[in-house]
């Protein structure tokens, strides 16, 4: 990559960061894409990875693979931790620093409670690959305990609470109602 190019820093690897990077393509930049993971999420299928319907690896996209063959395209994979405005760097965990001439943050967003008591504590939440994961291996336990103690779904073991409004959740209660009516003997992916 030419150092005579601006630099061009993206921070995170989601829908916003990976659209500003293919739109630079053939701009005369370098783009320098960070994130903590080396895939991109598909998030609106975070929900089907959770509900057993989707493997993991079908919603995940290396990052690299993406943008293979560009040539004015990096990507480092680490966790920015912040910024140093006066030298124009990105600072990182490790202690790396990334300079930039201009700064994109797209780093995406956090669980939102809206201070619902108790939700933090006591649910899942659905934002990353690692989310849907934990979810998943919950609910799979809890139909292995149903299998075991059937007596124990009255009691609520096979319930669930779906906390928002947005469109995951709104896929998520899809999903659960379309296979509400699941045997325990048709599921077949893992828990890891």
């Amino acid at each position: 990559m030419a150092q005579d190019r601006p630099r061009v820093v993206i921070v995170g690897a989601g829908f916003g960061g990976l659209t500003l990077a293919r739109a630079l393509r053939r701009d005369p930049v370098e783009v320098v894409l960070i994130d903590r993971q080396n895939y991109h999420t598909f998030q609106p299928l975070l929900y089907q990875v959770a509900t057993a319907g989707l493997e993991p690896e079908e919603i995940a996209h290396a990052v690299r693979g993406i943008f293979q063959g560009r040539r004015n395209f990096r990507f480092v994979m680490g966790t920015v931790v912040g910024v140093d405005w006066d030298a124009q760097a990105v600072l990182l965990e490790d202690g790396d620093r990334i300079d930039f001439d201009y700064l994109v943050l797209a780093a995406g967003a956090t669980t939102n409670y809206f201070g619902i008591e108790g939700a933090a504590e006591y649910s899942f939440s659905l934002k990353t690959l690692e989310d849907a994961i934990a979810l998943r291996c919950h609910i799979i336990r809890q139909f292995e305990e149903a299998d075991r103690h059937p007596e124990r779904i009255r009691e609520g073991l096979l319930n669930i609470v779906v906390v928002g409004g947005g469109p995951t959740a709104s896929r998520w209660r899809v999903r659960w109602w379309n296979g509400s009516n699941w045997s325990f003997a048709r599921i077949t992916r893992t828990c890891p």
